[in-house]
C-alpha cells in the first residue's frame, strides 16, 4: 500500500448497511476464501451485496416493463430503479442468501438488475434466482429473456446507472471484463463494489497470484484506491480507505 494510501477494516457484521442519497448500500454477505485440508484446497464464496434507491420501498410492488425504444443506456437507467444485486455468490450460498434478502424486505422478483463483477462460480453461481432482473454480467448486459445490448463500457468510459452510480471497467483478475460498482454520496462517501479487484484488506502479498492479467489489475486497484472511500472486497470485510497528506518538504 503506499504510504499515501492506507485501509482500515470497517467495523461491523453483515448485513452492514451504509446510507446514502439516492442510493444505500447494504453489504449482504461477506466473502471468504480460506484454506482447507492438506494441498491447495480453498473453501470460498464472494461477497453479494445489495445497492437501494431511495425511491424503492416494500410499498412499491409495481414494475415497469424495459422500455422497448432506446438502447443500452435507457434500459440500464431502467433497471436501476429498483433494488440491484451486486454478485450472488455460489450456488451453494442459496438459502443463505434468500435469507439475507428476505430480512431487507427484498424478494428475487422485486431485483431489477444484477450485476456480476467477473464470471467465476463463486460470484455469479444464483443468477438463476433473477429471472425477472436485467443482467450486467462482465460486459455482457441483456435483459430478462435475452435481449442484448452493445453499451461501449470501456476503462475510460464507465456506465452511468443513475445519479452518483456507476459501473467500471476494472480489469485484471478475471481478465479483460471485470466490473466494479461505484456508489457515491453515502454517509461514508464513495463506496466501491469491486470483485476480485481487491480480495480483502492487506492483500498486497497474494493478489496477482490470482490474476489473469496482474498489470491491468495493478492500474485497476490504483484507480478505485484514487476513488474510493470504502472497498467492498470480494473475499473479505469492506474496508475503508484513508488519504494522507503529503508531508511538505523540510
Amino acid at each position: 500500500m503506499s504510504g499515501l494510501v492506507q485501509t482500515e477494516p470497517l467495523l461491523g457484521e453483515p448485513p452492514l448497511l451504509v446510507r446514502g442519497d439516492p442510493y444505500s448500500v447494504v453489504v449482504l454477505l461477506q466473502g471468504y476464501a480460506e484454506p482447507e485440508g492438506v494441498g491447495d484446497a480453498v473453501r470460498a464464496d464472494g461477497s453479494v451485496t445489495l445497492v437501494l434507491p431511495q425511491a424503492w420501498g416494500q410499498a412499491s410492488s409495481h414494475r415497469e416493463s424495459p422500455p422497448e425504444g432506446g438502447g443500452a443506456k435507457t434500459a440500464l437507467e431502467e433497471a436501476a430503479r429498483g433494488p440491484i444485486l451486486v454478485d450472488t455468490g455460489g450456488p451453494w450460498a442459496r438459502d443463505t442468501l434468500l435469507g439475507a434478502l428476505a430480512r431487507q424486505g427484498v424478494a428475487p422478483g422485486d431485483v431489477t438488475l444484477v450485476v456480476g463483477t467477473h464470471g467465476h462460480s463463486d460470484h455469479i453461481g444464483n443468477l438463476g434466482l433473477f429471472p425477472r432482473a436485467a443482467l450486467l454480467v462482465s460486459h455482457d448486459f441483456c435483459l430478462p429473456g435475452g435481449r442484448y445490448f452493445p453499451h461501449g463500457l470501456g476503462e475510460e468510459r464507465p456506465l452511468r446507472l443513475g445519479p452518483g452510480l456507476e459501473v467500471w471497467a476494472t480489469p485484471g483478475h478475471g481478465g479483460q471484463r471485470d466490473v466494479s460498482v461505484v456508489v457515491a454520496g453515502t454517509v461514508l462517501g464513495t463506496v466501491v463494489v469491486a470483485g476480485d479487484v481487491f480480495e480483502r484488506s492487506g492483500d498486497e502479498d497474494s493478489w496477482q497470484a490470482l490474476s489473469e492479467d496482474p498489470v491491468a489489475q495493478e492500474r485497476s486497484r490504483k484507480r478505485v484506491l484514487g476513488t474510493a472511500d470504502v472497498v467492498v472486497p470480494g473475499h473479505g470485510a469492506p474496508f475503508r480507505v484513508v488519504r494522507e497528506a503529503p508531508q511538505p518538504p523540510n
